[in-house]
């Protein structure tokens, strides 16, 4: 089972690709994160990047039907990624 450095780690490497892309939690895990879907439950890679959230490098935007929008934070860039 991946950790969640290994998550955070895939979710910058995604980013880093496509920086134009911006989806919800649910849209992540089918879509940029298949292998660790099957592997890791929805509420971890939740909570990776709620933390990346916090740490300035993903902007969550709360969409009308209660999900959220995750991407990149355009003032961090992903050059911070620790």
């Amino acid at each position: 089972m991946p950790d969640d450095a290994e998550v955070r780690r895939e979710v910058l490497a995604y980013l880093r690709s496509h920086p134009q892309a911006a989806d919800t939690l649910r849209g992540i895990v089918s879509w940029w994160l298949p292998r660790q879907r099957l592997e890791t439950g929805h509420q971890r890679i939740g909570q990776v990047l709620d933390a990346l959230v916090s740490e300035g490098l993903l902007r969550r935007d709360p969409l009308p039907d209660g999900e959220a929008l995750y991407g990149l934070e355009r003032r961090a860039g992903t050059s911070r990624q620790r």
